[in-house]
């Protein structure tokens, strides 16, 4: 089968930059484990952090090497990975493991001043935005009443949101014509009328399929909705406030603390794939931001690899 938007596809090809990157990163994750001695876990969280760093500096500024980097770069690192929606806390933990590699250079003699000495990580009194855990998505999923045609379609809409990071006007403008069962993608239609293509979890697909066969068909549809995926009791698509006040309710009716909305769950999905080690680009990617490079290449990446991010990495897999 052919997807109908051959421009949301390219090739991703590693760089010289990332390469060289790569060997540095390879000489500080020896220096962690044979001069300070830490735990593979601890090994693996630094290095994670730093291809992170890497990554994003071969995008924004191509060919710049940890030598060169200043504290400028790192902050607007810092406020991308904000966007992105990590927690405030997740921001502090990579903060201090890209911390960590400056003073590897500086023990290495590589530089001589060090770009991270008056980066301040972020307030962790406060998470700015809420993200929930995976136990929190789950116990969410599970107070929903399967045993109701409403519940059919809560779930099926909560899975997707969490499945493919969508925006909630995304969500509501879901089209069945967009949906590839047999390929597991959605096509979305973003901001600014760009069309990207997102891998869907088959837990998301299986709910999305009941709804479907099972739940729409016992009311009416309205004339002119037949092509939307989810509807309210009218017949008509859903509105955004009614998938807020779902949430919402949700929420009071599992005692969740936190301030949610459909938006924590692109959140969400973003801090989870990201603190598994997803790449940035393809995270970036599946959340349909615009491009942070200037190099035409790196704008889109493979559909293939896409989705095996999504299956490596997303805690639903």
């Amino acid at each position: 089968m052919q997807f109908p938007c051959d421009k949301i596809t390219s090739i991703y090809i590693m760089s010289k930059t990332l390469k060289f990157w790569n060997l540095d990163v390879e000489e500080f994750s020896n220096y962690l484990k044979m001069e300070r001695s830490l735990s593979l876990n601890s090994v693996d969280a630094y290095v994670r952090d730093v291809r992170m760093l890497a990554q994003f500096i071969e995008l924004k500024f191509s060919t710049l090497t940890p030598e060169k980097v200043t504290g400028k770069h790192l902050q607007d690192f810092l406020q991308y990975i904000n966007k992105l929606g990590l927690s405030t806390h997740s921001q502090a933990r990579i903060l201090s493991g890209i911390k960590g590699f400056f003073k590897y250079l500086i023990y290495d003699s590589r530089i001589d001043n060090d770009p991270t000495s008056l980066i301040k990580a972020p307030k962790l009194g406060r998470k700015l935005p809420d993200t929930l855990d995976y136990q929190e998505i789950i116990k969410m999923f599970e107070a929903i009443d399967l045993s109701t045609p409403q519940g059919g379609r809560d779930r099926a809409m909560l899975e997707t949101l969490y499945s493919s990071g969508l925006r909630v006007s995304e969500l509501v403008e879901l089209k069945k014509s967009n949906i590839y069962f047999d390929l597991g993608y959605l096509k979305i239609v973003g901001k600014g009328n760009k069309e990207r293509l997102v891998p869907i979890g088959r837990d998301a697909l299986k709910y999305i399929k009941i709804y479907l066969d099972e739940i729409r068909p016992l009311k009416p549809v309205k004339k002119g909705y037949e092509n939307q995926v989810f509807l309210n009791h009218h017949g008509r698509k859903i509105s955004r406030v009614a998938i807020f006040l779902i949430i919402k309710s949700l929420s009071e009716k599992i005692g969740l603390k936190k301030s949610i909305s459909p938006h924590t769950f692109r959140h969400s999905f973003a801090t989870h794939l990201i603190e598994g080690g997803a790449d940035l680009r393809a995270v970036q990617e599946m959340l349909g931001h615009e491009s942070i490079t200037t190099t035409e290449i790196y704008t889109h990446l493979d559909r293939d690899y896409l989705k095996q991010v999504i299956k490596e990495f997303h805690p639903r897999q």
